[in-house]
């Protein structure tokens, strides 16, 4: 009998040769648009953390705002999104992280995480882990507790877990090759 993750995984659209050649897109916007596979997922995606005493959901422009504020109802706590520099209007706190070619940055209020705040992070997809990394260090830096990583789907191959360290990290669909 398969898992309830398990029975997601067909709902999400694997589109080759997509943004270019020898890629294979994970789109997510098929199981998102079933109204209960998206409520299997945001409770798959909270139930490992029901217990963890979970202050804040912290989730990474744009995909991971749609499961991270549906995580933060779903677990009673409040919701911060992280974003892509320029997009908020208060102070920030910024953090650049590598990427394959170059560098990005991405940006939080700098009021958003309390020192000792209990906080989980959210995403939809968890691919070679700097962008979570770096969320991650931005939220420590501003003295929260990263309590765990959720994640949606998983790019095993890709080995982003190593780059999130001790972390507990919990995803709910893998893919082992493109």
């Amino acid at each position: 009998m398969a898992s309830a993750a398990e029975r997601l995984k067909p709902l999400i659209r694997s589109i080759p040769d997509f943004p270019k050649p020898g890629i294979v897109f994970r789109d997510i916007t098929t199981l998102i648009a079933d109204a209960d596979a998206l409520r299997e997922a945001v409770r798959l995606m909270a139930d490992p953390f029901r217990d963890d005493g979970i202050d804040l959901v912290v989730g990474i422009e744009s995909r991971g705002f749609i499961f991270g504020a549906a995580v933060a109802i779903e677990l009673g706590a409040g919701f911060v999104p992280i974003r892509k520099p320029g997009k908020l209007p208060f102070k920030t706190v910024r953090q650049e992280y590598s990427l394959e070619y170059g560098t990005d940055t991405i940006e939080m209020h700098a009021d958003a995480v309390g020192k000792g705040r209990r906080v989980l992070m959210v995403d939809d997809l968890l691919a070679t882990g700097g962008t979570m990394a770096a969320a991650c260090r931005l939220v420590e830096g501003l003295g929260g507790v990263v309590a765990g990583t959720s994640f949606l789907v998983e790019l095993t191959f890709l080995g982003g877990r190593e780059k999130l360290g001790k972390r507990r990290t919990v995803a709910l669909i893998g893919y082992d090759s493109e």
